[in-house]
């Protein structure tokens, strides 16, 4: 029996945002295989920049964060990472 906690991503991964359609909160997850500046930003349908939730150096890993989306209207929203 392996214990997987201690096993480091590969890739860089953003995973599917959740819930989606985006309720008050919503969680977006990803993964990071070396120490590098992550950035996350939200974007609405046409293009423009609507927050920044990361801008820092952060090791390999796992990482979830969640975004409060009460100050913007409801639609559709894209992630960058």
């Amino acid at each position: 029996m392996s214990n997987n906690k201690f096993i480091l991503p590969i890739e860089y991964v953003l995973y599917n945002v959740y819930p989606n359609p985006f309720n008050p909160v919503t969680n977006i997850a990803y993964e990071i295989p070396e120490y590098t500046n992550i950035q996350i930003i939200i974007f609405d349908l046409a293009g423009i920049q609507v927050a920044s939730l990361i801008n820092e150096f952060q090791s390999p890993g796992y990482y979830s964060i969640n975004w409060n989306v009460d100050n913007h209207p409801s639609g559709v929203y894209f992630v960058k990472m």
